[in-house]
């Protein structure tokens, strides 16, 4: 009976992991290939060793940290037995690399921001004078605020491991993560969840003092330049009707081109924000109402979706603007054109053997 009961307890454990790794991992090596194109293009063209791309470099290495911690992530809203070192370090560490790819992801859209705001002022910017500076502060405050809860701010006086993991109708536990929750904690293990990690205050704290600032700024600054390249486009309309010789006034073909490739802007950069931000957005919102229903567990599978397709979502923004830029692309594009065009010889040298 013993047996049945952990075989039924164990079965369902398997299937969240099986879950969790098969959403996880194919997106994880997209990042991690993705970042490591961009980087490589970056660092072949000696033309982008300046401080913008260093920003933007950044911020890469932040995502492809993201990309490596992602299959880790969804482990941190299930409950497992471990020491509350180990417990600490499984959640401070992947915070701490969110944290600090949202702080570089802020950084390189205030740079560009400034770059269409005060093009004219642009290369005197404090940002680029002190590089090394906000570069620190790029990853020194993540780091700093994530490890609170080693310095004393969390629940590790609240209750022990006795009912971290609960068991349905079935015998089967509910939002435990290993097989050793299905049955007890090891000795010297404690019950390892957020709850005991990060207080409600830390969790309210990060999400309405940082990641919604950040956000909102993101937004913010979207919309600003959007609203500056519409008037720069209307000026140039203007300018171009008034030396147009023919067509009495009416939009000229040209004038429509810039009017559509406007639209395709606008349309891209909402597409992007409703698949990148969105998703991540529901994610938390569903996190914080969970805080707010003062229960002890959740939907496990509900949180694994969400937390994968969240934290990824939002790590695919910095691919999409590198991947935008040739510049960024141009090496590997040009390395593997070279590699079509020798296998291509190849080919056609052995079709003539034959």
């Amino acid at each position: 009976m013993d047996d049945l009961a952990n075989d039924s307890a164990v079965r369902p454990l398997l299937s969240e992991a099986r879950l969790i790794y098969a959403i996880t991992v194919p997106l994880s090596t997209a990042i991690i290939l993705a970042n490591l194109v961009i980087i490589v293009g970056i660092s072949c063209n000696r033309q982008l060793y300046n401080t913008p791309n260093y920003f933007f470099l950044s911020l890469l290495v932040a995502d492809l940290c993201t990309g490596v911690a992602l299959p880790f992530i969804p482990w941190m809203g299930l409950n497992r037995p471990l020491s509350f070192s180990s417990c600490l370090l499984v959640h401070i560490f992947p915070n701490f690399l969110f944290l600090a790819f949202l702080f570089n992801l802020v950084i390189v859209h205030y740079e560009r921001y400034m770059c269409i705001v005060s093009p004219l002022h642009y290369s005197s910017f404090w940002v680029h004078r002190r590089f090394p500076l906000v570069l620190l502060a790029m990853w020194a405050p993540p780091l700093l605020y994530a490890s609170l809860p080693a310095f004393g701010w969390n629940n590790r006086a609240g209750p022990g491991w006795n009912g971290c993991c609960s068991f349905n109708g079935t015998g089967a536990p509910v939002n435990c993560s290993t097989v050793v929750a299905a049955v007890a904690g090891p000795v010297g293990s404690e019950c390892c969840s957020y709850r005991r990690v990060f207080p409600n205050a830390f969790i309210y704290l990060e999400v309405y003092g940082l990641l919604a600032p950040a956000i909102l700024s993101i937004a913010g600054m979207t919309g600003r330049v959007l609203w500056i390249t519409r008037g720069q486009m209307k000026d140039i309309c203007r300018l171009h009707r008034s030396v147009a010789t023919r067509g009495g006034g009416q939009a000229s073909e040209r004038e429509q081109r810039l009017n559509l490739r406007y639209t395709r802007c606008v349309a891209a950069v909402s597409l992007t924000f409703l698949a990148c931000w969105v998703p991540y957005i529901i994610y938390v919102h569903v996190c914080v109402a969970f805080l707010h229903s003062k229960e002890t567990r959740g939907n496990s599978t509900t949180h694994i979706v969400l937390s994968c397709t969240g934290i990824g979502s939002m790590a695919v923004v910095p691919l999409v603007l590198g991947l935008a830029n040739r510049q960024y692309t141009d090496p590997v594009r040009k390395l593997l054109h070279k590699l079509r065009d020798r296998w291509r010889r190849r080919q056609d040298s052995e079709d003539i053997a034959l």
